[in-house]
């Protein structure tokens, strides 16, 4: 089967294995930090200031990795990303002493600079494999991608909060540096085209979109993150740790199986807004399940109000806000690959990630202070009204597409 595909359909198939393990590495990562340094009696704005690098270095890699990508090839810039999570991981196997604030945000930069360069050049590579007409298939590679991603990324949870109590904070991060160094002596063999590298070498200059459909859909996209992680990130977890009095193993599992169940439904977007019946999304499409979204988190918050209902309405309203919030991301990553140009495709989608991470960004400190000083109810108010902003700035998205199949 492999010896009948292509060289760039071979080489996108590599980026993808190499983009799932990094993502194994990246949710352990996250769930090891929250729950040890919790551990250490941080606070919750605390902890989320450990992120703060993290989240801050993403905006600027997504705009500065396309521009690389288109540059010096999508192969080069996994294989930066891959040796940037291996040092960062390194950094954090120094002993609790040297575990200090700035030093732990360092190593996060690292971290967020990685996941975002492998992100990027996974992303990119996808609109290489396929012409221009086929939209529907585009839309369900985007889907299965991004799912499969996603419910690795659980599995790294559920992984961080094991690891944690098997083998200590220290072992974790040894381990997976080590597994990540063969990952990427392998992707050093193995990624040998330049794929997505501009014929023409692009202008530092045009690194900032000019068309209005991508600008108006990562706007969207920063405050749809923006509202996830407000209240996904520090509070939740932090929440049911000392709320509702939640073992370490049950917080992490319980995380996974969210995000899990999260990347199953974002691969069976295509099923559920009518990819069978000749349907593509559009922008109507986008504003329509992100208008939806908004109502959960307000509503959740109204029911936590009720003190015997509160552990059953978080566990349950986490749920259906996680499906719909996965046909949304699905939505958005099919909408910004049918958007970008070939030539240069990274570009675009660098540019569209950095609104993501900028999303990040604002809803990981939102999720730290707002808990901090308000608790997790009022996480999920300021959830909905970023919401409500997303689902008005989708009014200005093209209501048609450039093509299916």
């Amino acid at each position: 089967m492999l010896a009948n595909m292509s060289q760039q359909v071979k080489q996108y198939l590599i980026i993808t294995g190499n983009y799932w393990a990094f993502t194994l590495t990246d949710g352990a990562l996250r769930m090891l930090v929250v729950l040890y340094f919790h551990q250490l009696g941080y606070t919750p704005l605390a902890i989320a200031m450990l992120f703060l690098f993290y989240e801050l270095f993403g905006v600027v890699t997504n705009l500065i990795g396309g521009w690389l990508g288109a540059r010096l090839g999508l192969n080069k810039t996994m294989n930066i990303g891959l040796v940037l999570q291996i040092i960062a991981l390194l950094m954090l196997t120094l002993p609790n002493s040297w575990l200090t604030v700035p030093y732990v945000m360092i190593a996060q930069a690292l971290s967020g600079i990685a996941k975002d360069l492998n992100k990027m050049s996974a992303k990119s590579a996808i609109k290489l494999c396929l012409p221009d007409d086929a939209q529907g298939t585009l839309y369900q590679w985007v889907a299965r991608l991004t799912g499969s991603k996603n419910a690795l990324k659980g599995i790294g949870f559920f992984l961080g909060g094991a690891l944690l109590s098997w083998l200590g904070f220290q072992g974790a991060m040894w381990l997976m540096a080590s597994v990540l160094g063969l990952v990427w002596l392998f992707s050093l063999y193995a990624l040998a085209a330049d794929l997505g590298k501009q014929k023409n070498k692009p202008k530092f200059r045009q690194l900032l979109s000019k068309s209005g459909a991508i600008n108006w859909l990562s706007a969207a996209r920063l405050f749809l993150f923006g509202a996830r992680d407000v209240w996904f990130v520090v509070a939740l977890p932090v929440a049911l740790a000392t709320t509702y009095q939640w073992p370490q193993q049950w917080i992490g599992g319980f995380m996974a199986l969210w995000i899990i169940f999260y990347g199953v439904i974002q691969s069976q977007a295509p099923r559920i807004t009518g990819r069978q019946q000749g349907q593509l999304p559009n922008g109507q499409t986008a504003l329509t399940w992100v208008a939806a979204l908004s109502i959960t988190p307000l509503l959740i918050g109204l029911m936590l109000a009720d003190d015997q209902l509160g552990e059953r309405v978080l566990v349950v309203g986490l749920f259906i806000f996680g499906a719909l919030f996965a046909v949304n991301s699905s939505l958005h990553s099919y909408l910004i690959v049918s958007y970008a140009n070939r030539d240069g495709v990274s570009m675009d989608v660098g540019f569209y990630y950095m609104a993501n991470a900028m999303g990040r960004l604002l809803g990981t400190v939102l999720s730290g202070y707002v808990y901090q000083q308000y608790g997790l109810q009022q996480c999920l108010y300021v959830s909905a009204i970023l919401l409500l902003i997303a689902t008005a700035l989708s009014f200005k998205l093209p209501k048609t597409i450039s093509g299916q199949n």
